[in-house]
């Protein structure tokens, strides 16, 4: 599941805190979830119970999908506070995070902890009993991942982007899990689109905040000559290898239509990362951090709409 916030919450004001107590406190608990991480997550979770819905010829239930998002969301949320928990100390140190509650200290760490176990622990339950098995072990093995793989190395090695991507990648696997009951080829196609698209995502994010990660002691860049080699290949690498694998899934109907439209998009998306691997720029990065957000909903979008 996506890692880092895509947009920076703005600061609350200083009255508002003190007039409304009670509705700053809860305003930090919801930033705690990192709802417009969260939005990129259920889209690609809402993919793939669709797709995978599509792929048993059953009558599509409203209920299933709704309880396969309410329990997706619970266990995103839980991995992203109990992440703000154990990073609480480093997040304080950079300028992009420092306003997170758990940083400056809004929110005590004991309620930030048993926040996120309570939000985790619902969710996989949730998973369990309203959903199916298959989808609640893959909900559990992304927040175990990322929290005592991913989470960890993030402080060690710049391999932590590739180790993130495996359980950044699982959302469309659990949506697919939800309504079929098992894995398809289909469905791990769609794991290796989600996969890809998070190395340009995140080079633009890590290249950005860069002097913020390396005043936490983050290595999400190695230091030296090689952190410009290392962006350029984790950008444009995987550019490359989205195109064709973004059209390998055959659509159901309008083959013309869905093959142009996705490589428009995955040829797209490799000219603004180009761009950034040659001028390496905050504006570059923006520009492909920007794309890297529209580029996702369409692709998605486009098989929806097709199927």
């Amino acid at each position: 599941m996506s890692r880092e916030p895509l947009i920076v919450a703005l600061d609350r004001p200083a009255a508002q805190d003190r007039r409304f107590p009670t509705l700053a406190v809860l305003s930090d608990y919801w930033t705690l979830t990192k709802p417009e991480v969260n939005f990129l997550i259920l889209i690609t979770t809402y993919a793939g119970f669709y797709l995978g819905d599509a792929s048993t010829g059953r009558q599509f239930s409203f209920l299933a999908l709704f309880n396969t998002l309410l329990g997706t969301l619970l266990v995103a949320s839980g991995t992203a506070t109990l992440n703000q928990y154990i990073e609480r100390i480093f997040d304080s140190q950079m300028r992009r995070t420092s306003r997170r509650p758990a940083a400056d200290g809004r929110l005590e760490p004991p309620a930030v902890l048993t926040f996120g176990i309570v939000l985790s622990a619902v969710g996989c339950i949730y998973l369990a009993l309203a959903v199916n098995l298959l989808a609640s072990l893959l909900a559990l093995f992304t927040l175990l991942s990322y929290l005592f793989l991913y989470t960890p190395l993030k402080r060690r090695t710049a391999l932590c982007v590739l180790v993130g991507a495996f359980p950044g990648a699982m959302p469309p696997l659990i949506g697919w899990a939800a309504a079929s009951g098992r894995l398809s080829m289909e469905a791990w196609l769609l794991y290796a689109v989600l996969f890809l698209w998070q190395f340009p995502h995140f080079m633009a994010i890590a290249w950005m905040y860069r002097e913020d990660y390396d005043r936490a002691g983050y290595q999400m860049l190695p230091k030296g000559n090689a952190r410009i080699s290392i962006v350029n290949l984790q950008t444009i690498l995987p550019l490359i290898a989205l195109v064709p694998i973004s059209i390998v899934q055959p659509p159901l109907g309008h083959a013309m239509i869905f093959y142009s439209t996705e490589l428009l998009l995955g040829l797209g998306f490799f000219y603004v990362g180009l761009q950034f691997g040659l001028e390496r720029s905050r504006g570059a990065a923006r520009r492909l951090l920007a794309t890297s957000i529209v580029y996702l909903p369409l692709l998605f979008g486009v098989r929806i709409m097709l199927r």
